[in-house]
């Protein structure tokens, strides 16, 4: 296993930051961070967001295990991220190989490189970073002395694309399994680090892990084609290992209050304010969204631990600004005591509160002036999705013209001057028609913000994003809109809203080109096969392909050509194709509690004509069966709790 003890590799590059972009980034130190000697723990991670430091320093899931972590006194962990293209080149000239910032010692010394994936678009920065860290590419290449690669967050519901690359997956909350696994290393090391029933000594470590149930290990596991390319079946190949890999879910939420001790960046990020998740889970049921499957069933934080954690997160970074986090932060039982509570504790203070997501059902005008009593009265952003009635029916968006007008008219009508609206292109029956619906609901929102507010200077910005269609939801069987037809609708809806006289100049618009959105659905719904098309990218330079200006789609397209040349599927099989019932899923073998029937039903539900099938949210109706309490163990938690948020008295 890694080494006994890990130098750092500062002294080398310290001499090459003045030559490369934003060097900050790369030097560690931040308020907060920890410290440990490298003797004196027994388990040691280093924990990788593979993406920049301004993206990933911010990132919440790898604060909070970095914190859990570290809390224990025999474990220790340590942050990587991803490196730019001039510092890669750097180091590769110079012979070093990737690091911590904590404390710069090389990614292969550790224990365990835990890597969290919140996109698929970071898969090949994952191969750079384990090329230079000197760890071999391939999970079968590895020996004794690599690290334990890990994948966890949203993406490893599916981590098949890059089974050949991780040694293990684990779905799900992160915060109690991290600690598991860590015993199962520590109980192995002190028995001497022993390879039983002819495995190696990594494998028997990989075997432990994978016969707990808890732990996705995908060489245990056989994937078997048939002739036209679907999956015939995968199978475990040693005995003891499960059939089905469950998801984690960590039901006391008031239990684990992390981040206790933000991490404050040096350099500019993405994000320069603390956050606090009031509450994980969400079950409004919109057929598209992975997040919103995956996470159920809804946890609440209670209103004085909310309350906790944002006076000791203010006092512990100094940071003025709280972002209340959750995947539809106004739906909170008790989101009006939270937000008053706030309110009239930091009254008169520099802090401001925000609520990065708010449904236009959810919003109401009490709520948004307690949150900007101390801020700046900025933007509004509320998601309708579909342009039309008909496609919100579609993805389960129980949003009407009259909602959305008549939040906006309230908003603008008590000075808010701008609202921005999120939509998606590429819902499954979309038609042309249905994205023109957008400009139109765009104009009608310019409208009543003129005519409640007097004034011309109302502003509304439409943001479109490429639908892609996900694992673990109603929408996995969905085929992709191919992104020529994708880019020619928007390019027809914005040359409507342009050619407007009235309303034209007041509408901003903002979309991305299709392109990139179909190499997400490849890595999304992509099986085995795909890993040697994220190799092919990597090996032809790509890198950063979340970001648009390092994106290159004729590379992925060359790469799927290469790699799939002696295979029965191509680039559309993965992507623009429909799937049927009885397909055999990539994915199907790990379990995130969802019932595959119900979601095959709600599936049908959407693309059905005639269907006017509404699924309610279960916090509020009787449960309409989707799987996740009875087979996880789980129930529901919500308020109210009766609770009242105290200002603090002056110490």
């Amino acid at each position: 296993m890694p080494a006994p003890h890990a130098e750092s590799v500062f002294s080398r590059l310290e001499p090459l930051l003045p030559s490369v972009q934003k060097p900050i980034q790369y030097v560690g130190g931040e308020l907060n961070a920890t410290s440990k000697a490298w003797d004196e723990v027994s388990v040691r991670w280093a924990l990788m967001y593979p993406d920049a430091y301004e993206v990933g320093q911010p990132n919440q899931g790898v604060q909070i295990l970095y914190e859990v972590l570290n809390e224990r006194d025999w474990i220790m962990a340590e942050r990587t991220y991803s490196v730019w293209p001039d510092m890669e080149k750097m180091m590769r000239e110079n012979g070093i190989p990737q690091f911590t910032v904590d404390n710069h010692r090389p990614v292969r010394a550790f224990d365990v490189l835990g890597v969290s994936f919140a996109t698929e678009l970071g898969y090949t920065n994952l191969l750079t970073a384990l090329d230079l860290a000197g760890i071999p590419l391939h999970a079968v290449d590895r020996g004794e002395e690599d690290p334990v690669v890990i994948a966890g967050g949203h993406s490893a519901f599916n981590p098949e694309p890059v089974s050949d690359f991780v040694d293990a997956a684990v779905l799900g909350d992160g915060e109690e399994i991290v600690l598991a696994i860590s015993e199962v290393i520590r109980e192995w090391k002190d028995e001497g680090m022993p390879g039983l029933g002819g495995r190696t000594s990594r494998d028997e470590l990989l075997y432990r892990l994978a016969v707990s149930g808890a732990v996705y290990v995908p060489k245990f596991y056989d994937v078997d084609y048939l002739p036209d390319g679907r999956i015939k079946r995968v199978a475990p190949n040693a005995s003891g290992v499960p059939w089905r890999v469950h998801k984690h879910t960590l039901m006391d939420l008031d239990a684990w209050p992390y981040p206790k001790k933000p991490l404050v960046p040096l350099a500019e990020t993405v994000h320069e304010r603390f956050s606090v998740e009031i509450f994980r889970g969400c079950t409004r049921g919109c057929r598209f969204c992975q997040a919103g499957m995956i996470t159920r069933p809804v946890r609440e934080r209670s209103v004085n631990t909310i309350g906790d954690m944002v006076e000791n997160g203010i006092r512990k970074s100094g940071f003025e600004e709280v972002g209340l986090l959750s995947l539809s932060s106004a739906d909170h039982t008790e989101i009006g005591e939270v937000a008053k509570g706030l309110a009239d504790r930091y009254d008169g203070s520099n802090v401001s509160l925000s609520l990065p997501s708010t449904r236009v059902d959810a919003f109401n005008i009490t709520l948004a002036n307690e949150l900007s009593r101390n801020g700046r009265r900025s933007g509004l952003t509320f998601a309708p999705e579909g342009g039309s009635e008909r496609m919100r029916r579609v993805i389960n968006k129980m949003v009407t013209e009259e909602d959305l007008i008549r939040t906006v008219a309230t908003a603008y009508s008590h000075g808010w001057r701008q609202v921005k609206l999120y939509f998606m292109c590429g819902l499954p029956t979309e038609t042309d028609e249905d994205v023109l619906e957008i400009g139109e609901l765009a104009k009608k929102v310019i409208a009543k913000g003129r005519e409640v507010s007097g004034r011309r200077d109302i502003r509304c910005t439409v943001s479109i994003g490429g639908f892609v269609p996900k694992p673990h939801t109603p929408f996995q069987w969905a085929a992709q809109l191919d992104h020529e037809t994708t880019d020619e609708r928007l390019k027809k809806l914005r040359d409507m809203v342009r050619a407007d006289k009235q309303y034209g100049r007041a509408i901003g618009f903002r979309y991305h080109d299709g392109r990139p959105g179909i190499i997400e659905g490849l890595l999304s719904r992509g099986d085995r096969r795909v890993g040697g098309i994220i190799e092919e990218v990597w090996r032809d330079g790509g890198r950063f392909d979340g970001w648009s200006e390092h994106f290159s789609f004729d590379r992925w397209v060359d790469a799927s050509k290469r790699a799939l040349a002696d295979s029965p599927v191509d680039l559309d099989w993965y992507t623009v194709r429909e799937r049927e019932y009885s397909e055999v899923l990539p994915w199907d073998h790990l379990d995130s509690g969802l019932d595959r029937d119900w979601l095959w039903e709600d599936w049908q539900d959407a693309i059905d004509p005639d269907s006017t099938v509404e699924v309610e949210d279960c916090r509020w109706t009787p449960c309409y069966d989707c799987g996740v309490c009875p087979q996880m163990d789980t129930e529901i938690q919500i308020g109210p709790t009766g609770q009242k948020l105290l200002p603090l008295s002056v110490v």
